[in-house]
């Protein structure tokens, strides 16, 4: 039987194999100038937080279109936000990695990527007219604390959640014909290099969950729950309301109560929450703040 070691190695390899196949850049393989397609929606309007409420119910179908465009700006924003934790917490780890392994020079090619996606989506967020939603200050430093001292399973675990859930709702998105096209192929885009991102941090994360103790495991739940917390709600900003004339503090309250858009985000979580389950990493305290995130 191999060691942990050599099957990660494998497992590395085979990655930086398929990322020379099917690798984008998406500056190129995306035409930003195309113009936007009249009356189609940016993504399904079963996945808008404001779904099925009353306020949906008294929006025009153009406002119900520009809302969920700038639901999108506000998920690529969060996109934006995580990917440059994750992508310092990679060159964190390479910087104690053999460069000569194959795990630290994936790593390395997933910073590549990353770095590619990251101005995917600000290109996206430009091409759509809508503004940057930053993270308020408490994620903002929560982020900071994240990207500067997570490893182990915590680390691992965070980068799955951030990307397990967007990657559901781009799954449904690039499959959907009726969608604005500028989406469906950034959406596609993301979908075909994550996987091999997502493959590469579950593999990980199996070694570091048996490397770690009761303690590093508990101290692990609790923080991978509250990076789900923060994930989750930071996928809609309450401010991206303000464009179709809803009060932010009244739209965040509806999408809250609104049963719609928690089975979207308990559909978007149920891969990942259940890996992760699976390994000992919903529990406790931070099973508290998954279930408050509305993600189980």
């Amino acid at each position: 039987m191999e060691t942990a070691e050599p099957q990660g190695a494998a497992v590395a390899e085979r990655l930086l194999t398929s990322s020379l196949r099917t690798s984008y850049d998406p500056v190129v393989e995306i035409d930003w100038d195309a113009p936007h397609t009249p009356g189609a929606y940016w993504l399904p309007p079963h996945r808008s937080s404001l779904y099925g409420t009353a306020l949906w119910s008294g929006l025009s179908e153009e406002q119900r279109i520009e809302l969920t465009k700038h639901e999108v700006a506000s998920a690529a924003s969060a996109g934006l936000w995580f990917e440059t934790i994750l992508m310092q917490m990679l060159i964190r780890r390479y910087y104690d990695d053999d460069p000569t392994s194959p795990q630290a020079q994936y790593a390395l090619t997933e910073v590549a990527d990353e770095c590619r996606h990251s101005i995917m989506f600000g290109r996206l967020i430009e091409a759509t007219g809508c503004p940057v939603y930053r993270a308020n200050a408490v994620d903002h430093w929560l982020g900071r604390y994240l990207k500067a001292t997570a490893s182990g399973p915590r680390m691992y675990a965070a980068i799955l959640i951030a990307e397990e859930i967007l990657d559901a709702f781009q799954r449904e998105i690039m499959a959907d014909e009726s969608l604005q096209p500028l989406i469906r192929m950034v959406s596609r885009i993301h979908v075909v290099e994550e996987a091999r991102h997502v493959r590469f941090a579950r593999d990980e994360l199996a070694r570091q969950v048996e490397a770690t103790g009761p303690f590093g495991m508990a101290f692990a739940r609790l923080l991978v729950g509250r990076a789900a917390y923060t994930i989750a709600n930071r996928l809609v900003n309450p401010k991206a309301y303000a464009a179709v004339g809803i009060e932010p503090a009244v739209g965040r309250a509806a999408a809250r109560a609104n049963p719609h858009w928690r089975e979207t985000l308990r559909w978007s979580a149920s891969r990942v929450y259940e890996h992760l389950a699976s390994v000992g990493l919903v529990a406790g305290p931070g099973r508290v703040l998954w279930t408050r995130a509305g993600l189980i």
